[in-house]
């Protein structure tokens, strides 16, 4: 089977895409922007965002968002940090941003979520408590159709 020079370009591209969203789930806590991580896969900023979108459904900042705020649960279940703690701990490096986009993808504030999450997840295994506890994305869990329910 010979692929064409086009379909040979794609799996390039989205092999590069693969490889900035790998470095997103390793290096969530360390300064990252949508121009660095183009840089290390030789794409301009505004194609990685526009390429990326179109393979998963949304840009770069919001999965590296994501990825910070399903560890900042983590680490707030756990109880032994204050919400400032862990909101520089996951790499974030502004409290109101990370208040906001927490309070958008969890539904909650970090500060509730602190409070309530011990008692909700009690007995729960971790493997267990960090799928249910896990953050909505790219509206995937709503219902729009009555008749799937």
């Amino acid at each position: 089977m010979t692929s064409t020079p086009s379909s040979a370009r794609r799996l390039d591209e989205l092999t590069r895409l693969r490889r900035v969203r790998d470095r997103i789930d390793r290096e969530y806590a360390r300064p990252l922007d949508v121009a660095a991580l183009a840089r290390g896969v030789h794409m301009s900023a505004g194609h990685l965002s526009r390429a990326f979108r179109r393979a998963y459904g949304e840009s770069p900042y919001s999965y590296l968002m994501t990825r910070r705020i399903e560890r900042a649960m983590a680490l707030l279940r756990r109880g032994d940090l204050g919400v400032t703690e862990v909101c520089f701990a996951v790499g974030c490096s502004s409290l109101g941003t990370f208040s906001t986009r927490f309070t958008e993808l969890v539904g909650v504030p970090p500060s509730t979520y602190r409070r309530e999450a011990v008692r909700v997840t009690a007995g729960m295994p971790a493997c267990v408590a960090k799928r249910v506890t896990r953050p909505v994305r790219n509206r995937e869990a709503r219902i729009t159709d009555p008749q799937l329910l």
